[in-house]
């Protein structure tokens, strides 16, 4: 997880896992809207999982 990746998920989350797959990026678009602390949340804890 680089620094880049960090902030673009606190600024944006659905840009920061956009190399994760459609499924992680439509996830964490729902959760931008529900509201943004969930949304930052989930990137964070997509972008920390290992493949």
């Amino acid at each position: 997880m680089s620094i880049f990746r960090v902030i673009l998920a606190i600024i944006f989350p659905p840009l920061a896992v956009i190399g994760k797959g459609c499924g992680s990026i439509i996830i964490v678009f729902l959760l931008t809207l529900c509201g943004w602390v969930p949304g930052v949340i989930a990137a964070l804890i997509i972008l920390n999982k290992n493949n």
